[in-house]
């Protein structure tokens, strides 16, 4: 069985690097087995609901000949289907790589670049989740997780995705519901004359040019920031990266934590949108 606490090493174009704790086959079968629950949940109300239309709307009942009985099975095994395959898709999507389980647990899926999981990759890797449940219950897929030295399972190596220990993302919007911390801006320190030192707002960086990579890292930094040793430095290079691609001067990195800068990029960016 791979570690629990083995390390996934995400490098940026910034040469930053970034640690995913890789999710181990204890934390990944307790949010399988909530999801399972709450599937199995889900199928019986709508399959009582699928009975009782048929039951008052259609006159079905079960002295009827063996067609009516096999066309509700046969429907009954396309809802199994659906709940099957379509939960884990649709909410992967909805929570970015999370299902109920998942982020119940403190887990997400995401690609093993470090970026998120595209609609592409969680259909082939629920898709073939259908053979990693065979012969029963993730037979298959325990077996692959073993010998994965990431805990991948078959459906994760066909999408090149991989479960990792999750934080919670920091989105724009609660950076926008966050306190106020002012205006990023640096003062010369140089002593001037009046109006000698230089304030330079958020509001003024073109933020449109930077692109959804450029964003997709800072936010990353946001959500890990907590955990990682040379912060103030990655804080640092992140900012200035960025103050760079807009034009802005890099040097504001020096006067001002990178933290700040970095957040009231995300901010500005949020505020263009």
């Amino acid at each position: 069985m791979n570690a629990p606490d083995e390390i996934l090493q995400i490098d940026t174009p910034e040469n930053v690097a970034f640690g995913y704790r890789v999710a181990g086959i204890g934390s990944r079968f307790l949010a399988a087995l909530v999801d399972t629950t709450l599937i199995v949940l889900l199928q019986v109300l709508v399959n009582l609901g699928v009975f009782f239309i048929a039951r008052f709307v259609f006159r079905f009942s079960f002295s009827d000949d063996n067609t009516a009985l096999a066309w509700l099975l046969a429907l009954f095994g396309l809802v199994a289907f659906g709940f099957l395959w379509g939960y884990y898709i649709f909410f992967e999507m909805v929570w970015n790589g999370q299902s109920p389980g998942k982020r119940w647990v403190g887990l997400r899926v995401m690609r093993v670049d470090g970026t998120p999981i595209t609609l592409t990759e969680s259909i082939i890797r629920n898709l073939v989740r259908l053979v990693d449940f065979l012969p029963a219950y993730y037979g298959v897929g325990v077996v692959a997780m073993f010998i994965s030295s990431q805990a991948r399972r078959l459906g994760d190596l066909a999408a090149g995705t991989v479960v990792v220990h999750d934080r919670g993302a920091v989105t724009l919007d609660s950076l926008a519901a966050a306190p106020a911390l002012g205006p990023a801006a640096a003062l010369d320190p140089t002593p001037g004359p009046p109006g000698a030192a230089q304030r330079l707002g958020a509001a003024s960086w073109p933020v449109e040019r930077l692109t959804s990579r450029d964003l997709e890292v800072a936010e990353d930094f946001m959500r890990r920031r907590e955990t990682l040793a040379n912060r103030p430095a990655l804080a640092r290079r992140i900012a200035q990266s960025r103050l760079a691609r807009m034009g802005a001067d890099p040097a504001l990195a020096e006067h001002v934590p990178g933290e700040t800068l970095i957040e009231e990029i995300l901010a500005a960016r949020r505020g263009n949108s």
